[in-house]
């Protein structure tokens, strides 16, 4: 504190001698970049320098009554000689006048004018920023179509230069005061931001669900309708769940850092908006691993699709079982399906170890859990999965119901697409039962 006391003095004694000890010869001249009000100064005005203090970070510059005063470096144009500043202040012209404040909240400021130019500064909803003057770029894209506007160079009040794009800015001229011409309030505009709409309306679930649904191959493990993405603003939750992650995070808001991204506060997470059916997720795990996560809207009922899914496959299974129940073979025993689902086999040494794991007990489950391609479905019925006890391996055989017969060949080498038989197997085992 006290060489606080002691430093403000020093630098108002140094002040005062920059601005009584500056000699007339001036240094260059430089175009005002915003307005002074209190100093009389408008933005576009030409002053001439006469010294630049590096350590005050400022200018001594001279006004039009031929006093001199101190102006902020980042207020400036850098000094140039009298017959080179014309065109400099020809530049500023148009835009002398003109600020802008900013209706997006982390809005990027760019090193050229062009998206994909490096960012170098995140402009705050609300700020006001100098527009200096318009250049020349390609207008940002939302989806197919380009976004209205203009690129500007623009200045931040703690002299950050950039080139921001005029969408996401409300542009508006200034009097000799720096108020906006009128003498209206600036009351800032709240864009309404539909894509974030869209993103709250909805319930997200993975991509594969579409692909599952389209197909008709459904896999009742990884079709559930708890994995999906979800932001409950009502509660402040935000909940990932898929078969591979599952996290729930308090919602703290989010920052826009492009026309379509948004980046949620506190929580290791980008989405991109792609279209109103379809987002990704940037997520980034413990690791430190980033992902992109697919994710789209599901109009049918997800718990509807499961209950028929589960229905065709107990309807099936249930056909095996009111066909027999009981089958036998000459070489490979007796097959009994109950209609619980639990399943008898003796007699099957025959098909073991190549197609039964040995260690296998004559007792276990059948289930029908996968489906077959509509090529396959020309000479089966189905597939029916065993899982014999004291074995952790499933045994498939695609089967066939034939009069009092059931046909089974074994899928050793045959191809899966997810839960969907694609073709037979490579040398497969055929085994003709008959009811008994």
């Amino acid at each position: 504190m006290i060489m606080k006391k002691l430093l403000l003095p020093l630098f108002a004694f140094c002040s005062l001698f920059l601005l009584a000890g500056c000699s007339d010869k001036v240094m260059g001249y430089s175009v005002v970049l915003w307005n002074i009000p209190e100093q009389q100064i408008q933005a576009g005005e030409v002053l001439p320098v006469y010294i630049k203090s590096n350590i005050s970070h400022v200018y001594i510059v001279g006004k039009a009554d031929g006093t001199k005063t101190e102006i902020p470096l980042w207020q400036l144009t850098e000094p140039v000689k009298k017959n080179k500043i014309g065109p400099i202040a020809d530049r500023y012209a148009d835009n002398a006048h003109t600020y802008a404040s900013v209706k997006l909240d982390g809005l990027p400021c760019r090193a050229e004018p062009v998206n994909t130019a490096k960012q170098v500064y995140r402009l705050r909803k609300g700020e006001i920023i100098k527009i200096l003057y318009k250049g020349k770029g390609a207008a940002p894209m939302a989806g197919k179509n380009a976004l209205e506007g203009d690129w500007y160079r623009i200045l931040t009040d703690n002299g950050t230069l950039g080139w921001c794009f005029s969408y996401n800015l409300n542009l508006y001229e200034t009097d000799e005061n720096g108020n906006k011409i009128g003498g209206e309030e600036i009351i800032e505009e709240i864009e309404e931001d539909k894509f974030w709409d869209v993103i709250l309306a909805n319930v997200w679930y993975p991509d594969y669900f579409r692909t599952m649904i389209d197909s008709g191959d459904i896999d009742t493990s990884k079709l559930h309708p708890s994995y999906k993405f979800d932001i409950d603003e009502e509660n402040n939750k935000v909940s990932l769940n898929t078969p591979a992650i599952h996290e729930n995070w308090a919602f703290n808001g989010y920052t826009k850092t492009d026309d379509r991204e948004y980046t949620l506060k506190d929580i290791p997470m980008k989405i991109i908006y792609r279209n109103a059916g379809y987002i990704v997720l940037r997520y980034t795990d413990a690791s430190g691993k980033p992902q992109d996560l697919n994710f789209v809207t599901i109009a049918e009922d997800i718990s509807e699709i499961i209950a028929k899914e589960k229905e065709r496959r107990n309807q099936e299974y249930m056909q095996i079982w009111s066909h027999g129940p009981v089958y036998t073979s000459s070489s490979y025993g007796k097959l009994t399906f109950n209609e619980d689902s639990v399943i008898q086999w003796t007699g099957f040494k025959l098909l073991v170890p190549n197609v039964i794991p040995a260690g296998s007990k004559n007792t276990g489950s059948a289930v029908v859990k996968y489906s077959l391609t509509k090529s396959l479905k020309a000479n089966y019925d189905g597939v029916v999965t065993f899982k014999f006890d004291n074995s952790s391996d499933e045994v498939n055989f695609l089967y066939k119901l034939e009069g009092d017969s059931l046909r089974l060949e074994d899928t050793i080498g045959a191809s899966k697409n997810g839960t969907q038989i694609t073709s037979r197997g490579t040398s497969p085992v055929i085994i003709f039962f008959k009811k008994k």
